[in-house]
């Protein structure tokens, strides 16, 4: 049941112009919940190669990490300048208390399994993070989760025939 549902959304996307694949894919990743590792997944199982699902799933990724790492830098220094005391969220400070912890590296490798990358990195920076930091070690993580669900909608897709 699977293999055919599968098998009718590999044939439908193969209709499709590769560019509108591409963008399909990268939509999709751009969606907090769904990233880089099932982007990459559902694009690979949809029938593109491997490379192209990749790159797909994590340009959409990145791009809307992006947006909240920046939004939250200038939210953080308007902040910073009116210097107005704001009580934060049970998932703000736990956050906060990983990236004490552990450091950006770990908390943008590790906070996928938790949260989305976008509401991580975004956290992370209106906490205080360095915002290039955050975003090289953001990208590191989407590229690596990306790749990691990849190869295994790949080896699934194999084994299903």
């Amino acid at each position: 049941m699977i293999a055919d549902l599968v098998q009718h959304l590999q044939l439908f996307v193969e209709g499709l112009p590769a560019v509108v694949q591409f963008l399909g894919v990268a939509l999709v990743a751009a969606i907090p919940f769904v990233e880089s590792y099932f982007g990459s997944a559902i694009g690979v199982l949809a029938g593109l190669p491997v490379p192209l699902a990749l790159t797909a799933a994590v340009l959409g990724n990145t791009a809307t990490m992006l947006l909240m790492v920046f939004g939250a830098s200038a939210v953080r220094e308007r902040a910073l300048a009116n210097r107005e005391p704001v009580e934060q969220s049970p998932r703000r400070q736990r956050i906060g208390r990983m990236l004490d912890r552990f450091g950006v590296p770990v908390v943008s490798l590790a906070g996928q399994t938790v949260l989305p990358s976008q509401i991580v990195s975004g956290t992370m920076v209106s906490l205080g993070a360095r915002r290039n930091h955050v975003i090289g070690w953001q990208v590191v993580s989407i590229i690596l989760w990306g790749a990691i669900f990849a190869a295994l909608a790949y080896a699934g897709a194999s084994v299903l025939g």
